[in-house]
């Protein structure tokens, strides 16, 4: 967390520096829309830095990922290491297109080596608008918080009709199974709809997750921006 944030975070500030807040998230934005104005449409693969690539997860995911880049969608992630990679990596492998929106940590997490392009960002949630606006599906492979964090953010828009009905994957049932208990327990406890459990599908195979993603193509199409890159704007897909 940078020494802006921790001051923000203190309390009140002078409006003076709450103005310089919200101009430079303003100014995050842009940098942000800008880099990945031509990068849809895409699939957010969502997943743990930590995971090594000998890791059978690491493998499942690259394949994964490949599969639904020969669909037509380039595969976006947060663009560091462990299962991001695995995705960016199946996407490159196959041909398709492969972006990053990288999260700037004090460890300094690197963006991984399988990105045609990347940009890095400071403030988690303007990185989650990012991967969320331009995702037609969010595949959410074995992580930690910050995985739970990309997939109850996207569960909550669906669920409150803030963006579409699109797909949300749950690949890996048993690493999953005590998240899923625990969501069966908020519908007995009627926190939550039966309907809701409609808003996922939880999968171990590959294949059934391919089929679940296509019928977005059925449904919504393949929507890449209208207007080509500007060389003047110093653009590129």
């Amino acid at each position: 967390m940078s020494q802006r944030e921790i001051r923000f975070l203190e309390g009140p500030r002078s409006r003076w520096d709450n103005l310089k807040f919200v101009v430079d998230i303003a100014w995050e934005f842009i940098r942000g829309l800008r880099a990945l104005h031509f990068s849809g449409p895409c699939v957010a693969v969502f997943g743990s830095a930590r995971f090594p690539e000998s890791h059978p997860y690491y493998d499942l995911t690259r394949r994964l990922s490949a599969e639904i880049a020969q669909l037509g969608f380039t595969i976006m992630t947060g663009g560091g290491p462990g299962l991001m990679e695995a995705a960016n990596r199946g996407a490159k492998e196959v041909g398709g297109r492969s972006v990053g929106c990288n999260i700037v940590l004090p460890m300094e997490q690197s963006h991984n080596a399988y990105l045609d392009k990347w940009v890095n960002i400071r403030y988690f949630f303007v990185r989650k608008t990012l991967l969320i606006k331009y995702s037609y599906a969010f595949v959410i492979v074995p992580g930690g918080f910050g995985t739970l964090d990309e997939l109850f953010e996207a569960m909550t828009l669906i669920q409150t009709g803030k963006i579409r009905d699109f797909p949300i994957i749950l690949f890996g049932r048993e690493f999953h199974q005590e998240l899923l208990d625990h969501i069966e327990h908020m519908r007995r406890e009627k926190t939550i709809s039966e309907s809701d459990l409609q808003l996922f599908l939880v999968t171990d195979s590959i294949d059934e997750a391919v089929s679940r993603i296509r019928q977005t193509i059925e449904k919504y199409g393949l929507k890449r921006a209208q207007r080509k890159p500007s060389w003047l704007l110093g653009e590129r897909w």
